[in-house]
């Protein structure tokens, strides 16, 4: 049976990806990151194997043994945890003396282009998970109204510039005033902190990085983004179409219309 590869971080998505990959016939082989993939992945893949975040040459021998000729990442790496807890090995070593900028995609594509190099291509998740992209349109929740229609176009512009700047993909705004840009905190804090800030009634945006590689680091929510999002009392969330993961959407988009939140698909 051929084999893919599956570089797994947090979340559901390799979840998600471990089955489709199954349902098209494939036998998945798994590096979870420790402290980040949740171990019931295990039960999910053919092969299973634990490495920190830097232990590139690890991944590469488990895939390499496995005879894996592609791989996708799939999931998160907490980067805060991935500053403290990285272990870095010489594969880690070997992109890192290559690099003129430390930015995500720069890494990101390093790390693609070193795995390619020694016979594993790196593709898309959503090669495999083109049902999980949201779709446009009014999702969720109640219709927007003309200020907060205002307040997702500001969030989408400074969005469009967060991105250039290779920095974070979420944005928060309210009547105007940008309360919060993501950088190494993720996406939950980001919101905590711009949502504490407006008082209630935040827009939460999320977008694309201009220069972004969809093959890894596409947006993603779901119901603990809107968990953090009740929390504070955000009410939009507004999500760029085609290129944002949407988690377990059914449960996203009830939990949304139960608590009076807005969900949007903007092209």
């Amino acid at each position: 049976m051929e084999r893919i590869g599956l570089i797994a971080g947090n979340g559901r998505l390799p979840f998600l990806f471990a089955r489709a990959a199954r349902a098209r016939g494939l036998e998945v082989v798994a590096v979870a990151h420790r402290g980040e993939t949740d171990p019931a992945l295990a039960s999910e893949v053919a092969q299973f194997t634990w490495v920190r975040v830097g232990q590139v040459d690890r991944i590469q021998k488990a895939f390499r043994e496995a005879g894996v000729k592609q791989a996708a990442m799939a999931g998160g790496i907490g980067r805060v945890r991935a500053l403290a807890e990285a272990r870095p090995d010489l594969g880690a070593v070997r992109i890192i003396s290559k690099l003129r900028s430390f930015r995500d995609d720069s890494l990101l594509r390093a790390v693609a282009a070193d795995f390619e190099a020694r016979g594993v291509t790196i593709i898309a998740p959503t090669d495999f998970l083109g049902e999980v992209l949201c779709p446009e349109g009014h999702l969720a929740g109640p219709k927007l109204h003309p200020a907060q229609e205002k307040d997702v176009a500001l969030g989408r512009e400074v969005a469009v510039l967060l991105g250039q700047a290779d920095v974070g993909q979420t944005v928060v705004v309210h009547n105007g005033h940008v309360l919060a840009l993501e950088a190494v905190e993720g996406t939950d804090e980001t919101i905590r902190r711009g949502g504490k800030l407006g008082g209630g009634g935040a827009v939460v945006v999320k977008r694309c990085k201009p220069q972004q590689d969809l093959r890894f680091d596409l947006p993603a929510v779901g119901p603990r983004t809107l968990d953090v999002m009740k929390e504070v009392g955000a009410k939009v969330l507004a999500l760029e179409v085609g290129r944002t993961v949407l988690l377990d959407a059914p449960a996203l988009f009830a939990g949304a219309e139960s608590a009076g939140i807005t969900i949007v698909g903007v092209p």
